[in-house]
């Protein structure tokens, strides 16, 4: 007997003994691939995804107002023009970027009847969201 699940490669020996080919083995490999991912996060409750999506949208909204708020002080401020709130500056748009990254997505799902993304979309927003982290962890080390 040839089981199919463990020979992930093909040797020459046991496959003369057992009259198995590699292109037997290899052909029946699930050789499917992913193009979308179906999020079923709030999909067991459909009467709190609009509550959520009202908290998480004040939620957004009130950093964005917050990060612009203080990225718009320091420019008109000229006494703010020092390398602390140069760098502050820098890390409200940072952090702008970053929420941005993941919460418009999250929030045209709570509304939307289809929840899913595509592969590519996932991997960039994955992407974008390291940067910005990364930058955002470069940028604090910076300061301290």
């Amino acid at each position: 007997m040839v089981s199919i699940i463990t020979p992930f490669f093909c040797d020459p020996v046991s496959l003369s003994s057992q009259q198995v080919s590699c292109v037997t083995i290899m052909s029946k490999v699930n050789r499917s691939t992913v193009t979308e991912f179906i999020l079923l996060g709030f999909s067991d409750h459909p009467e709190l995804q609009v509550p959520l999506f009202m908290v998480f949208l004040v939620i957004y909204l009130i950093t964005l107002v917050g990060n612009l708020g203080m990225i718009m002080l320091i420019r008109v401020d000229s006494c703010l023009h020092t390398p602390m709130y140069f760098f502050l500056c820098n890390l409200s748009f940072i952090d702008i970027c970053n929420s941005s990254s993941i919460t418009s997505k999250m929030l045209s799902d709570l509304l939307a009847e289809r929840k899913g993304i595509s592969f590519a979309g996932c991997a960039t927003q994955v992407y974008f969201y390291n940067v910005f982290g990364t930058t955002q962890g470069f940028l604090l080390a910076m300061m301290a």
